[in-house]
């Protein structure tokens, strides 16, 4: 078994913080896992890139080459379409749908959707609003973390053990909102079971 996953988003919106937290369940489920280096800005508004690979058997490097991810699970839609070269033919995209037009020119979000749909099997995620649901707008990366969590080869209560460890220091209520935002970004998957 092994996975290769690519996260994209832009700096403020937790992707290295969805990188730790897939990582650390990697690990405490006893997986070999390789975690890249960080391309691009990771400051509020820059374009962030973090990669994991994650096996059964040992990893030898943290590269993912190009066409050879097996998930590309996006915070931001536009990003999503700058990593699109990194998707293996029959991976997986998982993307929020929210906009962060942090570049002046960026293009009209019905266009880059529209891209997005046209790859097989994308799913758009409204995961502000899931998060706004679930009690805490800023929640939007533990929600793509459930969207994502049927694909990836980790148990639910791994990730959700690391989500609730991740969040203690900051007091119950904000562990349960993001829990709430784990559960009902997996429940937006198509069929994904609970």
């Amino acid at each position: 078994m092994k996975c290769d996953v690519v996260l994209t988003g832009v700096g403020g919106q937790g992707v290295l913080s969805a990188a730790a937290v897939l990582a650390e369940a990697a690990r405490r489920s006893g997986l070999f896992l390789k975690q890249g280096e960080v391309h691009g800005m990771a400051q509020r508004g820059g374009a962030v890139r973090a990669t994991l690979r994650l096996s059964d058997e040992p990893i030898h490097s943290d590269l993912i080459g190009e066409g050879s991810a097996h998930l590309l699970l996006s915070l931001e839609p536009l990003e999503a379409l700058r990593a699109l070269d990194a998707l293996m033919p029959g991976g997986s995209l998982i993307t929020a749908a929210m906009p962060t037009e942090n570049i002046p020119d960026y293009p009209p979000i019905d266009s880059v959707i529209e891209t997005i749909n046209r790859v097989p099997g994308a799913v758009v995620v409204d995961a502000l609003g899931i998060a706004r649901a679930a009690g805490n707008r800023l929640a939007v990366n533990t929600v793509m973390i459930g969207a994502a969590s049927p694909i990836l080869p980790l148990p639910i209560v791994t990730l959700e053990g690391c989500l609730r460890d991740g969040f203690s220091a900051k007091g119950e209520k904000v562990v349960e909102a993001n829990l709430k935002a784990f559960r009902a970004g997996r429940a937006a998957m198509p069929g994904a079971a609970s």
